[in-house]
């Protein structure tokens, strides 16, 4: 069950609307930074890895069998290693991960604001940001008043002064989304993690009422 719970998260942010509309994003031929699908694709091996485990567990528990126990807790191990590996570079690179989508949007909002922007993707990109995460410019002076000279660039507000309010800046948004799913993966991953250790503990505690039942 847990297994299927922890899958059942990833394959959800991993086809977030929101995150697929900006990562799936080409600008020319540069690809969008997709470092973020990473800790996904762990997430989603660990969930169905640990379902197949599961049902390795519970056969070996009804089966009284020592080899399918041990082979459990085996794999448990493994995925505990691993989980923990994937924790470590989630957390050395989550900072990494919304600059390097930011600078990526900045790359394409240049060429946007070129002359020759036409002759490329670069406005597309841009308005791609702009209307998945209802923002408007960069974390700069260009990006405060943007809204107000290129609205081919920013989708129309009802009055001025609301553009210049209420529209928050892409960079803002960009460590929005990204901390808020790092944040659910964390949650995934911590709660993984408390599972596994008592279901360790409790394979090893059968495993070893089995033996000591057997010499009687």
């Amino acid at each position: 069950l847990a297994g299927g719970i922890i899958l059942g998260v990833a394959l959800w942010l991993r086809h977030d609307s929101q995150t697929t509309n900006i990562l799936y994003l080409q600008l020319g031929d540069k690809q969008a930074p997709n470092t973020f699908y990473v800790g996904i694709y762990i997430l989603i091996a660990v969930g169905a890895v640990m379902m197949f485990v599961g049902f390795l567990g519970c056969y070996g528990a009804i089966q009284e069998s020592q080899c399918l126990l041990g082979t459990f807790f085996t794999c448990l191990v493994i995925l505990f290693a691993c989980e923990v590996a994937a924790g470590i570079w989630g957390f050395v690179n989550k900072d990494q991960i919304a600059k390097d989508v930011k600078q990526f949007y900045d790359q394409a909002f240049q060429q946007a604001l070129m002359a020759e922007s036409e002759t490329n993707n670069g406005k597309a990109v841009v308005k791609t940001f702009h209307e998945t995460l209802d923002c408007c410019g960069p974390d700069n002076a260009i990006g405060v008043i943007t809204p107000l000279w290129r609205e081919d660039l920013c989708s129309k507000k009802d009055s001025v002064l609301k553009t210049m309010f209420e529209t928050s800046n892409c960079h803002k948004k960009i460590d929005e989304l990204f901390s808020g799913k790092l944040y659910l993966i964390g949650i995934a991953a911590i709660v993984v993690a408390v599972i596994m250790i008592f279901e360790m503990i409790l394979s090893m505690v059968l495993c070893c009422g089995i033996r000591n039942s057997s010499v009687y």
